[in-house]
């Protein structure tokens, strides 16, 4: 086989994978955008590490100067971060008067009246019993 031949047949195989690739960076950019909306941090560090791995997957497919996959991946992790940004700061100013039911129930129940804690505490302390044990390491020769 000539080299031409071996290259057309790499690009056969790699150019696939790298589409596979950049459709899965795609779907971990999404997950995200998803997760910094919601103001997940583990999940979206989570994805984007994921997502790092997906991507080099994709730059497979420069192998046959196709550079659309890499693009397309870089880009949709940029833009969901930047989607994800503005509807978490949306979010949090539409919400910034309401209460959320957790915190309606904690509210309640740090209103309920409290007992004082007790002037004095007895601590019991078990009584060691003596050993026969003498602490010496005995050395012999």
């Amino acid at each position: 086989m000539t080299t031409a031949a071996i290259a057309r047949d790499l690009a056969g195989f790699l150019v696939p994978i790298g589409w596979i690739g950049a459709a899965l960076a795609v779907v971990c950019a999404i997950v995200a955008g998803a997760a910094i909306a919601r103001g997940a941090g583990g999940l979206s560090g989570g994805a984007v590490g994921v997502w790092i791995p997906m991507a080099l997957l994709s730059s497979t497919a420069s192998f046959a100067h196709e550079w659309l996959p890499l693009i397309a991946s870089g880009a949709a992790l940029g833009a969901m971060l930047v989607l994800g940004g503005i509807v978490r700061a949306i979010v949090s100013v539409a919400d910034n008067g309401r209460m959320t039911r957790s915190a309606a129930r904690a509210a309640a129940a740090s209103a309920a009246p409290v007992e004082p804690a007790p002037a004095t505490t007895t601590v019991l302390v078990p009584a060691r019993t003596p050993s026969t044990a003498t602490g010496a390491i005995a050395v012999v020769r």
